[in-house]
C-alpha cells in the first residue's frame, strides 16, 4: 500500500465521492458529498494533495445548443441505419441488458472502472425503478443495436429536502405528494457514453439534439440540468459538455496522500 485517497466511498465512483470546494451556492444533488469549506485546509495539512478535479456541470433546459452539435445531428440523420430515442415504459425490462452493453463498451475497464454484470445491471435498474421518468433514458441505436445512452433521473433532493430526513409513514406519503404534483424542476444526469466503434461520428450530438426536441418542449417538466460529476482526466467528455453550453456549477477534489513523501506525486492520468 503507497497512497490513501480520500474522501472515497468503498464501492463506485458515482456517488459519495469528492470533497466539495466550489458551489456551495447551489443545492446539493442525491448522494453526493456537500461538507462544510474549511474541510479543504483539513486535508491539505494533513497531507493530501490534489488528484483529480470532479466537475458538475448545470445548464437551463431552454438554453439554446451549439451549431457544431446541430451539423453533427443532421450528418447522423442521413444514415438510416443509426436511430436516437428514449425508452417507453414497455420497454423497461429491456433497459438492463442496455445498460450493460453500452456501459461495458464505452466505460468498462476505463479510469478503474470494472465490468457491469447483468445482475448488477438489474439491481441499478430495480433501485432506479421508483422515480424512473422514461423521457430521461436516451438510447443510440445502430442496426436496432444500441451503441450510446444518455441516461438522467429526477434529482430527488428537490423532494427529500420537504420530507425532512424522515422516511416514516408521513415521510413517504409527502415524498408521493411532491412527486406526484411535479415539485421537481431538476433532472440529473449520470450517465453518458458512445462505444468505441462510434466515437468520432457524431453521435454524441445525434442524440443530444434527439432528446432537446423533448426536453424543450412546453410539457416538459426539468428547467435546469445538471451532469454527474466529469473527472478533469477526461477531456473528451468535458469537451462533448461544454459543446452542449454547459457550465461548472460545482467542483469536488479527490485528494491523494502518498506514504512515502519522498516519492514524487502525479496526478491522475489523462484518457486518450
Amino acid at each position: 500500500m503507497e497512497a490513501m485517497d480520500g474522501p472515497i466511498n468503498f464501492g463506485n465512483r458515482d456517488r459519495w465521492w469528492g470533497l466539495l470546494v466550489e458551489g456551495y451556492q447551489y443545492e446539493p444533488n442525491y448522494q453526493c458529498n456537500y461538507n462544510f469549506p474549511y474541510y479543504q485546509t483539513l486535508f491539505e495539512a494533513y497531507g493530501f494533495k490534489l488528484y483529480f478535479n470532479q466537475l458538475t456541470y448545470l445548464r437551463k433546459t431552454l438554453d439554446p445548443l451549439s451549431e457544431r452539435l446541430a451539423v453533427k445531428a443532421k450528418l447522423i440523420a442521413q444514415n438510416t441505419r443509426y436511430s436516437f430515442r428514449h425508452l417507453g415504459k414497455h420497454e423497461l425490462d429491456k433497459l438492463p441488458e442496455y445498460l450493460r452493453i453500452v456501459y461495458n463498451r464505452a466505460w468498462a475497464n476505463r479510469a478503474e472502472n470494472p465490468e457491469l454484470t447483468h445482475a448488477q445491471a438489474s439491481l441499478i435498474v430495480k433501485q432506479m425503478k421508483p422515480i424512473l421518468d422514461v423521457r430521461l433514458l436516451w438510447f443510440g441505436f445502430y442496426d436496432q443495436e444500441p451503441i450510446a445512452f444518455f441516461i438522467s433521473l429526477p434529482e430527488i433532493n428537490q423532494i427529500f429536502k420537504h420530507v425532512n430526513g424522515k422516511l416514516n409513514v408521513w415521510g413517504k406519503a409527502k415524498f408521493l405528494w411532491y412527486k406526484l404534483t411535479g415539485a421537481n424542476k431538476k433532472a440529473f444526469g449520470i450517465l453518458f457514453g458512445v462505444v468505441p466503434e462510434h466515437q468520432g461520428t457524431g453521435v454524441d450530438g445525434a442524440l443530444i439534439m434527439a432528446a432537446r426536441e423533448l426536453y424543450q418542449s412546453a410539457h416538459f417538466p426539468y428547467e435546469d440540468f445538471e451532469m454527474n460529476w466529469i473527472g478533469d482526466f477526461n477531456p473528451k467528455m468535458i469537451q462533448v459538455v461544454e459543446q452542449v453550453g454547459g457550465f461548472v456549477s460545482k467542483r469536488h477534489i479527490t485528494y491523494r496522500k502518498l506514504f512515502d513523501e519522498h516519492k514524487p506525486f502525479t496526478r491522475h492520468p489523462i484518457l486518450r
